[in-house]
Order: C-alpha cells, then structure tokens, then sequence
C-alpha cells in the first residue's frame, strides 16, 4: 500500500524527488529517485531519506524501513 504521507515528505525536502513509500504495519519500502543523489555514497542517500522520517521512526510509527536510493540515471537502466 502506497503511504501517500511519507512519500509526499520526501519529495518536498528533497529537491526534485520522486518518492514511493510502500508498506503495512510498521514495516516501510522506500523508492527515491533524484539527481541531488549524484555523486554521494548509498549511505549518504539513506542518511538524507532518513532524516526526512526521522520523527516518525523515532515515534513507532515506522520500524523497519528498507531504502532504494537512485538517480535518474540510474533508475533508467536499471529498468532496462
């Protein structure tokens, strides 16, 4: 189930984003895409998703979140 809240909190602090967060219960898939990703480490992409939701973790309401962090680029030939 996409959680329409979380995604839009995404894409409106990260500049050009396009975000899809899905998931039941407490347990969360996050799909960002955005090119303020270029040339940072995964772990600096999943630091700035985190920070986004990081009252929401903290609160319970998201307790497992698995992040995918992609540039335009890098999105597209990974659909290919």
């Amino acid at each position: 189930m996409r959680m329409d809240f979380f995604s839009d909190q995404i894409e409106k602090s990260i500049a050009g984003s396009k975000a899809d967060v899905s998931g039941d219960g407490s347990k969360f898939e996050a799909l960002v895409i955005s090119d303020e990703f270029d040339g940072l480490s995964p772990l600096k992409r999943h630091k700035m998703i985190y920070a986004v939701l990081d009252e929401h973790i903290k609160s319970g309401a998201i307790h497992a979140l698995t992040i995918k962090a992609y540039t335009a680029a890098e999105w597209q030939q990974k659909q290919a």
